[in-house]
């Protein structure tokens, strides 16, 4: 019961870091029809930062939380202005080429200079040590990953669904035009968006620094099974990304108890199931 009881805590941080770069590319691709392939290379850089920050400035764990998401998203936000603004209309494979070669390069640029080995990020002393459960022994750290991943994914769904911001968001997307007549700036607004999505890869980046070290391709592992949870939950669908992100997380630690063999591609195999019943995804809207 024990091993039962680790895969599952396992999981469910998985499911955090799904959760949350899945909740981004949700985002993305709600507000602005992008898919977002370099999603992966700026969950990466989140890490980098949280360690730059710690080893050439000293800035701990915490207010790299509140910094590394907002460089990387300064960061998303150039791309958006420079390069992807331009794709406005075009069909989703330009966008998804485009993101793409940005991954490759801003990947290739940090393994050039860092090697593929990961490096040690120091858990907060916080946050270290474990708590008796009775059942299991409960590492204090991921405990707070996947309580924080929660609260994150909850405070942006209730900042796109139920707030006056929300709603200026989702009608930019929809009709560009008649939000431009209110004196709204439309081209600001999606810019903050796509700073929006990417800063929440970059959040997971920094939670996932101390547990899976930082790597230049600790993104390449991670973005087609979170690509396969977006599809899952339907794309553009803000909390169809969250359940599914924690469910599937879920799900494939259960697989890594019961069927080992099977735990990389569960996912892969619930997404065509999914697909032949609800080619919309489980909360997706047909166009």
């Amino acid at each position: 019961m024990q091993a039962l009881y680790a895969q599952l805590l396992v999981g469910l941080i998985n499911g955090s870091f799904y959760a949350l770069l899945s909740l981004g590319l949700a985002v993305i691709f709600g507000m602005l029809n992008i898919i977002n392939f370099a999603h992966g290379a700026l969950y990466m850089m989140g890490a980098f930062v949280a360690y730059f920050l710690l080893n050439l400035a000293g800035i701990n764990y915490w207010l790299a939380l509140l910094i590394a998401p907002i460089v990387v998203g300064i960061f998303g936000m150039i791309l958006e202005r420079t390069m992807l603004q331009w794709l406005t209309g075009l069909d989703h494979l330009y966008g998804l080429l485009l993101t793409f070669g940005i991954a490759l390069v801003v990947q290739g640029v940090f393994q050039n200079y860092f090697g593929s080995s990961g490096m040690p990020y120091a858990i907060p002393d916080e946050l270290k040590g474990g708590m008796n459960l009775g059942f299991m022994f409960l590492p204090v750290y991921r405990g707070w990953v996947v309580i924080f991943s929660l609260v994150v994914c909850l405070a942006t769904w209730f900042l796109i669904e139920k707030t006056r911001l929300g709603a200026y968001l989702r009608a930019a997307t929809e009709n560009p035009t008649l939000v431009r007549a209110f004196g709204i700036n439309v081209p600001r607004m999606i810019t903050l968006t796509y700073g929006l999505g990417v800063g929440l890869a970059a959040l997971a980046g920094v939670l996932s620094a101390p547990i899976n070290q930082v790597r230049p391709l600790m993104g390449a592992d991670l973005i087609i099974v979170v690509f396969a949870v977006v599809v899952i939950g339907g794309m553009g669908s803000i909390m169809g990304s969250i359940i599914t992100g924690f469910a599937l997380g879920v799900i494939e630690g259960l697989t890594k108890y019961f069927y080992p063999e099977a735990s990389n591609t569960v996912v892969f195999v619930l997404m065509v199931l999914v697909l032949l019943v609800k080619p919309t995804g489980l909360t997706g809207r047909a166009a």
